[in-house]
């Protein structure tokens, strides 16, 4: 065996660790009665959108490289998207997990509410999407949970309502439900949303 066969085995084991443990960072801290991820660990932290999003990414790896059953996925993907749309929005400054179909950056890991004053974010919005849109796509199959699945996330994308965000977002509401001024204008985020 040559070195370089050497150093790519070596690099693969490598990446298929970090892999691993990376799946099981998401698996072993989701919570499990509603789907939600917190922002960070060991520290107890409240929900971010964007974690969520990456989560619903998560499952169907983990079920690709053997990790959880395709159930398991379902199951915990179907029980996120289950309770994110029900999750009230409205333009009240507490009691909801957003407005117009946007979500706070951070929401309470049990009730799924807006936690603090975060703010309404495009951005972590965008990456709960991203997952969101993973999910329709990767669970296929034609049974009741999986086309659940699909219409419910349908359902989340569809009411998100981006002509209103880039009309609103330089001041309009703030106040009432926590956009940051200009951030639709102004982010450096705007490229990959």
């Amino acid at each position: 065996m040559s070195v370089a066969d050497t150093t790519r085995d070596s690099d693969s084991g490598l990446l298929t660790d970090i892999e691993q443990r990376t799946f099981e960072f998401f698996w072993e801290r989701v919570n499990h009665r509603n789907g939600l991820m917190p922002d960070r660990w060991p520290a107890p932290s409240p929900c971010s959108i964007t974690a969520t999003g990456f989560a619903l990414t998560a499952w169907p790896i983990g079920v690709e490289r053997g990790w959880i059953t395709r159930d398991q996925a379902r199951d915990i993907t179907l029980l996120a998207l289950r309770f994110m749309d029900q999750l009230p929005q409205g333009e009240q400054p507490s009691g909801t997990s957003g407005y117009r179909g946007f979500f706070y950056h951070f929401l309470d890991v049990e009730t799924g509410l807006r936690f603090g004053q975060s703010e309404l974010s495009t951005a972590d919005t965008s990456w709960l999407q991203l997952g969101m849109a993973f999910a329709q796509s990767w669970f296929n199959q034609e049974n009741d949970s999986e086309k659940e699945i699909r219409a419910l996330a349908q359902r989340l994308l569809d009411r998100t309502e981006w002509d209103w965000m880039q009309a609103n977002s330089t001041g309009g509401k703030g106040n009432l439900v926590g956009l940051v001024p200009g951030e639709w204008l102004h982010s450096a985020q705007l490229e990959w949303i």
